[in-house]
Order: C-alpha cells, then sequence, then structure tokens
C-alpha cells in the first residue's frame, strides 16, 4: 500500500514556500498562500518520457479548487488528486488546461466524478482547445502507447467544457483567478491565468525555465505573447516547464533572447540557402550551454520553424 506523507502541518503553514506534500516520490510544494505546484523531471519525450514532465499545480480558494494542467496520464493526475485530499476536502471545482501538448491533459480524466452523486467540475480551456483534441487523439494514443505502457491505460481525453475565448474569471471563493486565451504562439490553444490573490501567473508552455523553449506554433507570435507577458502585474510566475520565479521578467528575457536569435539563425541559413539539416547543427549554437536537452529541442525547433520562414 503506498504511504501517504505530509511534511509538516499544511494547515497550519499556508504561505510557507517550503511546505509540501509527498505521496512516494510524488511532491507538491506550497509557492503560496494557497498555491501548489509539482515540478516534472526535465526528461525528453523521446528518451526519458514518463507522463511527468511538466508543471502541475492547483488553487484553493474557500468555496474550491482549481487544477492547473494534470500530466501526461492517469496516473500522474491521480497522484495530483491525491494530493490535493491532502490539503483540502474542498470540491475541485475548476480543472484548467493551458494548452493541447498531451504532458499537460492527460491527467483529466482523474477528475470525473466516480459516481453520480459528486459534483463535476468544469474542464476549462481555449476555445480551440477541444478541436485540437479531436485533431491529434490519434496521434497522442499511439504516442502514451509507445512510451507510457500500462501508464496509457484510462488517460482519456477529457475536452472543455468551459471555453475561454478571450478573457475569462473564475470565482473560487474569496479569490479569482483570471485567464486569457492567446494567439497562435507556442501553439493554437494556449491560455494563461493569475491569481489576484497572490499575484501568481500561471504561464503555461510560454515560458520555460531551464529546458529549452519549444515551438510548435509560431515563433513570431510566441516572441510577441513572451513581450506582452513582460506587462503582467505577476509577482511570481510558474513557467510551464522549471522552477517557480520571482525573477519572472529575466526569466521572459532568456526565452525571448533564445528565440530571437533562433529565429534570425535560421532566417540567415535561408538567405544563405544553407539546408534545413546543416542549420540544425548551427542555428542558435550560441545559446546551447544556457538550456537543458538543447540538442533534441533545438533541431526540433528548426524542423518546425525552417519551412515556415522560407516562404516569409
Amino acid at each position: 500500500m503506498k504511504i501517504l506523507m505530509i511534511t509538516m502541518s499544511l494547515f497550519s503553514m499556508i504561505g510557507c514556500s517550503h511546505a509540501q506534500v509527498q505521496q512516494d516520490d510524488f511532491i507538491v510544494k506550497s509557492v503560496a498562500d494557497g498555491i501548489y505546484v509539482h515540478h516534472g523531471e526535465h526528461l525528453d519525450i523521446d528518451t526519458g518520457y514518463q507522463g511527468d514532465i511538466c508543471n502541475i499545480s492547483f488553487v484553493v480558494g474557500s468555496k474550491g479548487v482549481a487544477v492547473i494542467d494534470t500530466g501526461g496520464s492517469l496516473k500522474v493526475g491521480q497522484q495530483l488528486q491525491a494530493a490535493i485530499r491532502k490539503v483540502t476536502p474542498l470540491p475541485v471545482l475548476y480543472v484548467i488546461n493551458t494548452h493541447v501538448h498531451p504532458d499537460h491533459i492527460y491527467g483529466n480524466a482523474a477528475f470525473l466524478p466516480k459516481n453520480q452523486s459528486e459534483p463535476k467540475p468544469e474542464f476549462v480551456g481555449h476555445e480551440k482547445l477541444g478541436n485540437a483534441m479531436d485533431v491529434r487523439s490519434e496521434q497522442y494514443t499511439k504516442l502514451n502507447e509507445r512510451f507510457l505502457h500500462d501508464d496509457a491505460k484510462g488517460s482519456e481525453l477529457i475536452k472543455p467544457t468551459l471555453v475561454v475565448k478571450t478573457m475569462l474569471e473564475l470565482d473560487l471563493g474569496d479569490r479569482v483567478l483570471v485567464l486569457n486565451a492567446h494567439p497562435l504562439a507556442h501553439t493554437n490553444t494556449d491560455i494563461t491565468l493569475i491569481d489576484r490573490k497572490t499575484g501568481t501567473l500561471f504561464a503555461g508552455d510560454l515560458l520555460f525555465i531551464e529546458r529549452t523553449p519549444v515551438v510548435e506554433g509560431d515563433i513570431k507570435g510566441l516572441i510577441a505573447e513572451i513581450i506582452k507577458l513582460k506587462n503582467s502585474p505577476a509577482k511570481q510566475v510558474v513557467p510551464g516547464h522549471g522552477p517557480v520565479t520571482q525573477d519572472w521578467v529575466a526569466a521572459l528575457g532568456n526565452a525571448e533572447r533564445y528565440l530571437s536569435v533562433l529565429l534570425n539563425d535560421v532566417r540567415a541559413s535561408i538567405k544563405s540557402n544553407v539546408s534545413m539539416e546543416k542549420t540544425m547543427d548551427t542555428a542558435a549554437e550560441s545559446e546551447r550551454n544556457q538550456w537543458r536537452l538543447f540538442e533534441i529541442a533545438n533541431r526540433r525547433n528548426v524542423n518546425t520553424i525552417y519551412p515556415v520562414l522560407e516562404w516569409e
């Protein structure tokens, strides 16, 4: 039987950044009053994916809880749910997905009610998220079966029941979360949200810290949204990957710098008729030592943006 441990009484130390709930090796840390974050590992999807590589979080109000991303499998979602129950008996009112990538959404099923007497949370996402899930369902199912094996079982896609078109406010009781939908950037389904009470911004994958940023959608759009985020009233930021930071303007600047160097280098290669394959070996080379998983992530980024930039 798995043993659940609370390293200290969470109810007596709300707001202590060192507080944590631990279930085996699944750790959730308190990073502000009512804000809890589990940090995924910096593992690449092709070499070490186990469904737990991104940040997943929850926010506790007086009425209930909002979950922000749920991990890459039902198992991870269940671990998060168990951690929530060690903190509060309040119901989960909202399950929010910051975008469509599988490491952020496949734990959703853990928050479906077990019987008809249990309340069902609203599943919240970008207005384009449901369609994106449909389009990617077969691809993601194969990916999960390939990498997660038995842990892939039960990891069904749960689409939004409440969508964010531009801005949406969610009241958890004595705290309001403000959600904003973004144009094409990291993906075409990006949302961010800020907790007004603590000034905690959940940036999703618009911000990577330590780990090499990933471009799937549009690199120019991603740079533009990162620049806009610098005007946020946030006091601290939870990135999609990497540590929570109060030095978040600098973190956004680091991501912007990498992406700008990558964009300029790929454009230069195209202008000089350097092939995409050779560009993978040279683009953003000056950034190599600044990021984890650079070799594989940077090559993928070049593969994504090179064909698009050829048509500028």
